[in-house]
């Protein structure tokens, strides 16, 4: 049987384990019966770059506990639907199929069957058989699955077998709020929270950053208040806000959900005639829109590509209609701290042509879908858009230098992908011939080829815009190839590797569950275009392996599952920092296992020890394997709201 780490056997590794650039002064040993660890002083979210401040966390030594054997049969520990597929997985080096049995909750054996075995999985580190019993389909509760000696954790077969999942993960994005307080009367009094960064008037970064490059500032402040959080630290990043905001816009116009309905949500909005999805967005749109460059401004910015030991030169810009990458804390903040007790100084950072382009994609999405709702906030997106458009355009080769400490870096040196992505959107909203022409000459368009999509691969983005065209168009038919020919591919993968997920990459990136998630939304578009339940079931899968059909028997959702993540790396959600937080509210997905950028001294202590889709330890130390963030909750949000869409709807045209 398989063992997870106990809290002292944790403890050991983390004894040794040392950050790239740690010393004694960022370090320190244990002091009067507490564990300092190792400086952090790596970034919060995949792509994000080194820092030379360190975060420093003071965590109690862990105490001895047991063992816990996991069970050798994996399933989603929530259960099924009576229509899904239904898989197991159950650990075992045999080389024929086994038998296996379903019990009802009284023990009563009422289906049988063989395992189909699979052989040596890599990524999972085992071998395994395949349990399928996708044909029973008898609603209930207690079942659980027997073969051998082994026995499942029990599960339940029901129509609404996810709950409320899809409204948890939404609920995320007003948790993460900026500006305001968090009320007990919409979350409760174990989550409610003062309100931070009240006011958020902010000046540019002005001296010289990690670089040596001196940045002059700017002669202006924004007022940049409201907005999400990132993730486990207070930073409110354009580029990211980009993605989350776009994949939360998408299932507004895409799924026309009734559940998200006017006062269907406990946010402060429900009741006042709008969707409250809409509500959610645009909270964050409002944050987006603020961080635009004023008209007519001057700015020093470094333009084009630099090796890592060149001279980075400034070079003076009309920056007038760009958006600034981020706003976020000059150094970084202890862990834990309640949002409203953060006092470092709050600093626009240098804009980029990536995070002008996210802007222009997400207002161009937010001008059609606001029209008739609010127009003058249509116009305003719209108009915005346009502008960052044209600043893109005119400073095409503006990159994120990540030489700041206190944030992520969120560098991206290929654009390519943002322009087109934003061109498929303006083109959506306005039908302008100028978006059409530069589409057409985008090699992302030229491309038969598309990934899932991410923050620094947007590309699946603009495909997906020209794919729901309202009218009949050689563009369209091509973008629906294209995600069709994807979701092909990944369907592919799942029937390749041992856990049935429609993922196989050599190694898991940081935030591998969110890459799962936005694979599963390229899935359902390819299941409305062709009506082949195969995607629909790729789908199934995806979720599956979140809620506990996994290697680690472990639901990274927090309150769901018999194993849900409990300790996020987050600086309010901490009770195993300090027990007066609280932890995370249910729906929160971690960023699940990461074989391949093993930073934080939790993963560094599995580094090399582990197969890739058990490189995980649920520890708020854990920022590499266990933070949360804006753009991993929207996919799945995105993807549990599809599936509570009835499966007998049309394809949408």
């Amino acid at each position: 049987m398989i063992r997870y780490a106990t809290p002292l056997a944790l403890a050991l590794l983390l004894c040794g384990a040392t950050t790239p650039n740690s010393s004694p002064e960022r370090g320190g040993g244990p002091s009067e019966g507490w564990w300092r660890g190792p400086a952090l002083n790596e970034g919060f979210a995949w792509g994000r770059g080194p820092s030379t401040t360190p975060l420093r966390v003071a965590v109690p030594l862990p105490v001895p506990g047991r063992h816990e054997e996991l069970p050798a049969i994996r399933l989603n520990q929530l259960g099924f639907t009576p229509t899904s597929p239904k898989r197991a997985i159950l650990a075992s080096d045999s080389k024929i199929p086994l038998d296996w049995q379903l019990h009802d909750a009284t023990g009563k054996p009422i289906r049988t069957g063989k395992t189909q075995p699979h052989g040596p999985d890599p990524l999972a580190g085992e071998s395994v058989h395949i349990i399928d019993f996708t044909d029973f389909a008898i609603p209930g509760k207690g079942y659980t699955l027997h073969a051998g000696s082994f026995t499942s954790r029990p599960f339940a077969i029901a129509a609404n077998i996810r709950g409320n999942l899809a409204s948890d993960a939404l609920a995320f994005f007003y948790h993460q709020r900026a500006g305001v307080p968090i009320e007990a009367r919409y979350v409760g009094a174990k989550w409610a929270r003062p309100a931070g960064h009240v006011t958020e008037t902010a000046p540019c970064f002005a001296g010289t950053d990690l670089r040596g490059i001196v940045w002059p500032g700017c002669a202006y402040k924004l007022d940049v208040k409201g907005g999400w959080y990132d993730a486990g630290d207070h930073g409110k990043y354009v580029v990211n806000g980009g993605i989350s905001l776009w994949t939360l816009q998408s299932a507004y116009e895409h799924l026309k959900s009734p559940a998200f309905a006017d006062g269907k949500l406990n946010i402060p909005e429900a009741g006042n005639g709008i969707n409250d999805l809409l509500d959610e967005t645009r909270f964050e749109m409002e944050f987006m829109l603020a961080m635009q460059v004023p008209q007519g401004t001057k700015a020093m910015l470094p333009i084009g590509h630099f090796a890592r030991e060149a001279t980075v030169a400034l070079t003076e810009v009309d920056a007038g209609g760009m958006a600034h990458l981020k706003v976020a804390d000059r150094n970084w903040t202890a862990l834990p701290m309640r949002p409203a007790d953060d006092r470092e100084d709050r600093l626009l950072y240098p804009p980029t042509t990536s995070a002008t382009l996210n802007l222009a994609a997400t207002a161009a999405q937010c001008a059609r879908i606001w029209k008739g709702i609010d127009d003058a906030f249509a116009a305003r997106c719209l108009t915005a858009a346009r502008r960052a458009w044209v600043a893109a355009k005119n400073n095409p080769q503006v990159f994120a230098t990540g030489n700041f400490t206190g944030s992520g870096g969120y560098g991206d040196n290929d654009v390519s992908d943002e322009f087109y992505w934003a061109a498929a959107e303006l083109l959506a909203t306005t039908g302008d011939p100028e978006f059409l022409a530069f589409v057409r000459n985008s090699p992302h368009h030229a491309s038969d080829v598309v990934g899932e999509p991410g923050w620094p691969r947007t590309a699946a983005l603009g495909t997906i815009a020209l794919a729901m065209l309202p009218a009949p168009s050689a563009e369209r038919d091509h973008a629906r190839a294209v995600l069709v020919r994807a979701a092909t591919g990944f369907a592919e993968e799942r029937d390749k590797t041992g856990y049935r997920i429609p993922y196989a990459p050599s190694g898991y990136p940081w935030g591998s569950t969110s890459n799962l998630m936005n694979r599963a939304i390229v899935l359902a578009y390819a299941f409305e275009f062709t009506r082949d339940a195969k995607y629909r079931n790729a789908v199934v899968d995806s979720l599956d392996y979140l809620l506990g059909r996994n290697p680690l028997d472990q639901s990274y959702i927090s309150g769901y599952g018999a194993r849900p993540m409990l300790h996020p790396h987050h600086r309010f959600w901490a009770p195993s920092i300090d027990p007066s937080l609280p932890g995370p509210p249910p729906g929160v997905l971690s960023g699940g296992p990461n074989s391949t950028g093993m930073s934080d001294p939790v993963a560094l202590g599995l580094k090399g020890k582990c197969a890739p889709m058990r490189c995980y330890a649920d520890d708020v130390r854990a920022y590499a394997l266990n933070e949360v963030a804006i753009n991993w909750n929207a996919p799945l949000f995105w993807v549990a709201a599809w599936l509570d869409v009835p499966t007998s709807a049309s394809a949408r045209d």
